[in-house]
């Protein structure tokens, strides 16, 4: 009570003086930084403090700066392009050909500095300078003297989110893009469609989001759950997609858009059922989820199917400026080529041995359409069943065994195993709140292996990182969306960034506390779970 109290006067206090006496601060940086030295005596922010650009296109990582200290410590700060000047925060892109997003951070009593390796190395530094700061308004914000030198261990550290399942508004995909930025990483992969729904406007196609973007009903509760016929919908426009493309850009992430196929396409045949193997049956979006060896859900290999691939990545192609395209090719239930004596007779025309064989064409099909706009294929690790062509990237999300297949076989390879990078798995057993399958502990989630064992030097360097994914079968709101990511997106960009020698469960565990007052400041839905587990009690 007495705490309370004194808490509720010294922000009284800060109110009417403007800001609070400065306190002391413990370095809390997540992910932890390769080389941190501490040195005496900090330097104070103040409204006169000018964040200082000294190129242009550092001006967006300077009004990131701004923008976070005014609305999240109320401080506004100037930003400017000029030379350097005492006081300020001077921000340089040494374009010196070292690691990609590395920076050092120099913090004096009279400046800070941030160097980075490029632009994205400054935008990284710039976000370690903020996790320096207060972690509530109404305290001055003072930043430690110190020197930082700092790259990331993987060149790809991506976040996943499935807004088939689930629709989500702009709104929460600029927010999501946002707390990966706050975390340094630099891929958002944005899966679109799926058995569930199709959510990208296709002007080639106009009739997958008219048709394909709905379906009847909802299913409350786990599966089987109660059926509510109830429509459900949503769609990104073009427009919309470019604005989140331009807002990830500004944070350097680059957006890869999942257009998955051959299987998992029942709201694909709900627009086009003659695009199935059984063209006579009625079709429509899934209402559950799973894979639907039940319900026909695979595209038939015709001319005119291959006709809308190419249509249809072609034009995604266009519409995404990043070089990577995601084709998924998981979870194809096979019964339906196996059970269609047309497949059977096209696969034979083909020389095509087996099922995996056909996956394979479609694959290989897409690819070609996507190399002919200079880019690159990503699939999950399904792909590599029948075989497909050595620069194609696989993401591998069952046992990590997969994954060494992958790398072994000469793929660059992203790891997602399920097990451990899978936030829509529960976080403890006694949480109810995303879903049936779990647990999946923040602690199975830092200590994730992301490299194989067994591997050459060689094979080893194919390892070109780690992704976090949230699939929505169960998470219907934007709340549960950040209680299932948090603070399990913490551990995994830890994970991902930070040397295997700088790794420390028990440092991460103390400096997460901090990090849960971040989670606070930002208004972020978050779990509880590993602090009630292990019956440890928060400081308040």
């Amino acid at each position: 009570m007495l705490r309370t109290l004194l808490m509720a006067a010294s922000i009284a206090l800060s109110v009417l003086t403007g800001w609070s006496q400065e306190s002391s601060q413990n370095v809390s940086v997540i992910p932890e930084p390769v080389q941190l030295v501490q040195k005496p005596g900090t330097f104070r922010l103040h409204r006169e403090t000018t964040i200082v650009s000294l190129d242009r296109e550092l001006l967006s990582s300077a009004r990131y700066l701004s923008d976070y200290v005014n609305n999240y410590l109320g401080c506004p700060l100037k930003v400017e392009q000029i030379e350097n000047e005492p006081g300020s925060i001077v921000l340089v892109n040494k374009k010196n050909g070292e690691v990609p997003g590395g920076y050092q951070l120099i913090i004096n009593p009279d400046g800070v500095e941030v160097q980075g390796n490029d632009a994205a190395g400054v935008f990284y530094g710039v976000q370690t300078v903020i996790q320096l700061l207060p972690t509530r308004a109404g305290v001055l914000p003072v930043l430690p003297a110190l020197e930082i030198t700092d790259y990331p261990r993987f060149a790809y550290r991506g976040m996943h989110l499935d807004v088939a399942r689930h629709f989500f508004p702009t709104s929460f995909v600029k927010k999501y893009i946002d707390y990966l930025a706050l975390h340094k990483m630099n891929y958002f992969h944005w899966h679109l469609t799926d058995d569930q729904a199709w959510r990208i406007e296709m002007k080639c196609r106009p009739e997958l989001t008219a048709k394909g973007s709905m379906r009847e009903g909802e299913i409350e509760g786990l599966y089987p759950g109660t059926y509510k016929p109830l429509p459900y919908g949503g769609y990104y426009t073009h427009e919309e997609v470019k604005e989140v493309i331009a807002y990830a850009n500004e944070r350097h992430i680059t957006v890869i858009p999942e257009i998955d196929i051959p299987g998992h396409c029942m709201a694909v045949l709900a627009t086009y059922p003659q695009f199935s193997t059984t063209p006579n049956e009625p079709k429509k979006a899934a209402l559950t989820w799973g894979i639907f060896n039940k319900f026909n859900n695979v595209l038939a290999p015709t001319p005119e199917v291959f006709d809308f691939l190419c249509d249809v990545f072609s034009e995604l192609c266009d519409l995404f400026p990043g070089q990577y395209i995601h084709v998924g090719g998981d979870e194809c239930a096979k019964r339906w080529w196996q059970e269609s004596k047309a497949t059977q007779r096209f696969m034979k025309a083909h020389a095509l041995a087996d099922e995996k064989a056909l996956q394979s064409y479609f694959i290989d099909y897409v690819q070609r359409v996507v190399n002919a706009k200079g880019k690159t294929l990503i699939g999950w690790d399904e792909i590599l069943e029948g075989g497909v062509s050595k620069d194609c990237i696989i993401m591998n999300w069952r046992k990590p065994t997969y994954g060494a297949k992958a790398v072994q076989a000469g793929h660059r390879t992203v790891m997602t195993c399920s097990a451990w990078s899978y936030f829509n798995l529960k976080e403890s057993n006694t949480q109810a709140e995303i879903g049936p399958r779990g647990p999946l502990p923040l602690e199975k989630v830092y200590t994730y292996q992301i490299v194989p064992d067994g591997l050459t030097a060689e094979q080893a360097s194919l390892v070109w990182g780690a992704q976090g994914c949230l699939w929505t079968e169960y998470v219907p709101t934007t709340w549960k969306a950040e209680f299932a990511v948090f603070p399990r997106l913490s551990a995994l960009a830890e994970n991902v960034w930070s040397p295997v020698r700088k790794k420390n469960w028990e440092n991460f565990v103390r400096k997460m506390e901090t990090q849960f007052e971040r989670y606070d400041l930002w208004g972020a839905r978050y779990s509880e779970a590993y602090f009630r587990t292990h019956d440890v009690v928060r400081k308040r």
